[in-house]
């Protein structure tokens, strides 16, 4: 019977990391396991620079052992790393880790906060980060958090003190959790949100240390442990069928797009947290010792708590509604609290429990999926009361949408269901629904948010609330839910889809980067997407100047919402090399529109439905090339296939399984995708054949992987040993080692301006150790750091070449970097 609730469990977590949008439905388990957390007031905060940076384990044991409030302050949105499960980089990446931080913080109990702050790339130190960042701000941001939260301790995942040895961001998050801690008690400090939230002073802040920090177990096991507190975080829970180990990898494993899956774990396990300010605890096991968590830390508390407790004593499994008059007696006792953090709070959190106890299913849904601001919506909300207690409905309400009024209640009977729909064309929405922190047009650094009640949200929740104002058992209970949209899909059944509110009409120029080698005009063509039926306007397509963009404008008319209508227009580039951008300028009636609507479907997250300037970078590029016929093996997700097309070769996918040297003969030159090594296991078994096609006269060209987790480290016919070297600095002066060399001469004479506008970084995981044979061909650091030699790495093999660069062509290429595609371009053509 454990195995099978634990099952369960686990089946249902995936559940709702799957369909997020649905309503929860919490088994008697569940309801008690809340019910505990109800009797627990005290609060933490763990605070770090990325998603996945955080220790799920702690947060879980935080969340379900000790019972807290806790929550996870991501510095980022982690906008700047890769993506191993799709093509979606920068502003698009980050929606996606939001949303996997949101799942993971669901399935450990805890909360989600951010920053303002933008995941630039890798950053060497943190005053380059907190320069990039604006400190301000982002210490701004996090005394907000910190005030809003109300945490009682704190907890780091890095260490301070130690600036230059690790990421910047990393380490620049430990540094402003370190300087928060002593501002957020000053109301002088940060005026606004001492105001807004009041100040407040954590008791104590520690440093989530390890053996890894000290470079090793055994300086571990030397290491001086007066300061540290050993916490055991290898609980089993009953409740919930899970040991917290288990938890945690299922939590860790939502961090799809940077491959974190994790297998789950048993048994003991110990935490330790290093003591930096505060109060240090007597109990050096007991993080909150010396905090009052109980009920009696609030005036006039202690009779709540002695209720909440009897109630769990006696809580019944099989029937948890006859928990209700308790529980009812312990929230009158909450409303006559004096106002307060901890009132707010468990005034939420005891209606949750009150109705999870009834059974009762409150539901707002939409008809459709989206509309047009003040579109035509219908709503149906759906009431239903599963238990016997004494339930009324007295109305529907919401902002946005009406719903009849009657002068009287209506009775929720048990299981028997009540409906009611909205009143035809009341729906007033008028604001877009995308991630909000995307809306305007931020800095290198930062976000940029305008309505200061957003900043720190994860995203923009109850956007399109409908209240059910109850009754029960005489007390009136308000419950609020979100409107939803729901329909079943043949295989997966009933799906859960967030309802939303997008422009009549989006453009979109499917090829975000369009290069042109010569002078010839092309097609370009712009696709128009109908957010509503009987939408009609003109197209025109800014363009630089030198630019000529025929016709000057086109005209489109759409009948029904979702159809769509591609305009053609016919570019001409300049004679000369030359960059800007297209932009679709969309107008109906008296309004413009320029958005681009993209949309993230995956089936780990939430549907994302992201707006996004609608626009193309074009590029005019003085480029030659030999060969033409290119073959590509995929690895953790790239665009740069794409982007070869653009210049004119033909570009075949390579699936592992047709790696044979016949099939490989026929292509001038074979390109290894990103991390291929990291993520395809088959290239094991097919380094052989790739050799051989070097050895008979091909090319073959792979692009950065990681030391870490490496299919076959003997990944090529020459040997070579990668290290964790970078040069992050995208405008960091580049030294030509080898001038004379082939791939700096021909078919295109790489010179220094081959090297301007590059963007994010240089490179990444450069080798530090090469066979003879290989020549290096460039030289770079970033400031303060020696020169590394291995990022551009060629080697005469047999009759042909072998390649690996850790330069980051796939950052470069999709950005239309013109420099990037003539190196790229002469790595290709060494071989003909």
């Amino acid at each position: 019977m454990r195995k099978l609730f634990s099952l369960v469990c686990i089946l249902l977590i995936s559940y709702y990391a799957s369909f997020a949008q649905q309503p929860q439905k919490p088994t008697a388990s569940e309801i008690f396991h809340n019910l505990q957390k109800l009797n627990f007031l005290g609060s933490a905060l763990y605070i770090a620079a990325h998603p996945d940076d955080e220790n799920t384990r702690l947060i879980s044991y935080l969340s379900n052992d000790v019972k807290a409030r806790t929550a996870y302050l991501s510095l980022t949105r982690g906008d700047g790393g890769q993506n191993l499960i799709g093509p979606e980089i920068r502003e698009l990446l980050g929606v996606i880790r939001t949303q996997e931080l949101l799942v993971a913080r669901r399935t450990d109990g805890g909360q989600q906060f951010f920053t303002r702050a933008n995941d630039f790339g890798y950053s060497k130190h943190p005053d380059e980060t907190l320069e990039i960042w604006n400190k301000e701000e982002v210490l701004s941001d996090v005394v907000r958090a910190i005030r809003k939260f109300k945490p009682d301790i704190i907890v780091n995942r890095f260490n301070h003190r130690n600036p230059g040895t690790t990421h910047g961001h990393h380490t620049a998050s430990a540094m402003l959790s370190f300087e928060a801690f002593d501002l957020v008690s000053d109301a002088l400090k940060y005026p606004e949100t001492a105001k807004d939230y009041g100040t407040w002073q954590p008791k104590r802040l520690f440093f989530n240390t390890s053996w890894w920090f000290y470079g090793s177990r055994e300086n571990f096991e030397k290491a001086d442990k007066t300061n540290l507190l050993e916490v055991e975080t290898g609980s089993y829970y009953p409740a919930l069928g899970l040991s917290n180990g288990e938890i945690a990898s299922l939590s860790r494993s939502m961090h799809k797009s940077q491959g974190f899956g994790s297998t789950g774990s048993r048994g003991s396990r110990i935490e330790y947290l290093e003591f930096l300010k505060g109060d240090f605890p007597e109990n050096k096991s007991n993080l909150f010792d010396g905090i009052n968590t109980t009920w009696s830390r609030l005036d006039g508390g202690a009779p709540i708590g002695a209720i909440l407790l009897q109630v769990e004593k006696d809580f019944d499994f099989r029937d948890p509604s006859a928990s209700i008059p308790q529980l009812l007696k312990a929230y009158d006792l909450i409303q006559k609290l004096p106002e307060g953090y901890w009132k707010t709070i468990k005034s939420k959190e005891i209606i949750d429990v009150i109705s999870d106890c009834t059974g009762i299913y409150l539901e707002a849904v939409a008809n459709v999926q989206s509309v047009a601001p003040k579109g035509n919506l219908k709503v149906t909300v759906e009431a239903i009361n599963r238990s016997s207690a004494d339930i009324k409905l007295n109305s529907v309400s919401s902002p946005v949408i009406n719903f009849p009024t009657t002068e009287t209640s209506t009775p929720l009977l048990n299981n028997k269901k009540h409906t009611l729909e909205s009143i035809e064309g009341t729906f007033s929405a008028t604001a877009y629904s995308a991630p909000y922190w995307l809306n305007q047009k931020g800095s290198l650094g930062m976000y940029r948010v305008e309505d200061k009640n957003l900043i720190g949200l994860p995203e923009q929740t109850h956007q399109f609330p409908v209240t059910f104002n109850l009754s029960i058992d005489g007390r009136a209970i308000s419950v609020v839910k979100n409107i939803v949209y729901k329909f079943n899909d043949p295989v997966a059944g009933e799906v859960y889809r967030p309802f939303e509110v997008l422009p009549e009409v989006t453009s979109g120029i499917p090829e975000k980067v369009l290069i042109f080698a010569n002078s010839e005009a092309r097609e370009i063509p712009v696709i128009i997407t109908a957010g509503r039926d009987d939408v009609s306007g003109t197209v025109t397509l800014q363009h630089p100047k030198g630019w000529i963009v025929s016709p000057s404008q086109h005209v489109f008319s759409i009948a029904n919402k979702g159809q769509q209508q591609t305009l053609k227009f016919m570019v001409q580039p300049p004679k000369e090399q030359n960059e800007g951008v297209l932009k679709p300028l969309v107008h109906v009636g008296d309004n413009f529109y320029n958005k681009e609507l993209v949309i993230i479907d995956y089936d780990h997250i939430p549907f994302q439905s992201v707006l996004m300037p609608s626009e193309a970078r074009i590029v005019r590029i003085d480029i030659q090339k030999k060969g033409q016929n290119i073959g590509y093996i995929n690895g953790a997700g790239d665009a740069i296939p794409e982007s070869l097309k653009q210049i004119g070769y033909n570009v075949t996918t390579i699936l592992p399984s047709e790696i044979s040297l016949e099939n490989l003969q026929k292509f001038d030159a074979v390109v290894v995708g990103i991390r291929a090594y990291n993520t395809v296991p088959e290239l094991a078994f097919k380094q052989t054949e790739l050799n051989s096609y070097v050895n008979n006269g091909g090319t073959l060209l792979l692009q950065y992987n990681t030391s870490r987790g490496m299919a076959n480290k003997s990944f090529g016919p020459l040997p070579l040993t990668l290290s964790r070297d970078r040069v992050t600095n995208e405008n960091s002066d580049v030294r030509i080692l080898a001038p004379n060399h082939t791939v700096m001469n021909s078919p295109n004479k790489i010179t220094q301006n081959d090297f301007k506008n590059w963007v994010q970084e240089r490179g990444l995981y450069f080798p530090n150790e090469w066979a003879p044979e290989f020549t290096p061909i460039l030289g770079m650091n970033d400031k303060d750091y020696p020169e590394t030699k291995g990022s551009l790495l060629v080697a005469k093999y047999g009759k042909g070449y072998y390649i690996y660069t850790g330069l980051s062509f796939f950052r470069e290429l999709p950005a239309g970097v013109p420099g990037a595609y003539r190196l790229f371009a002469n790595l290709l053509s060494i071989g003909n």
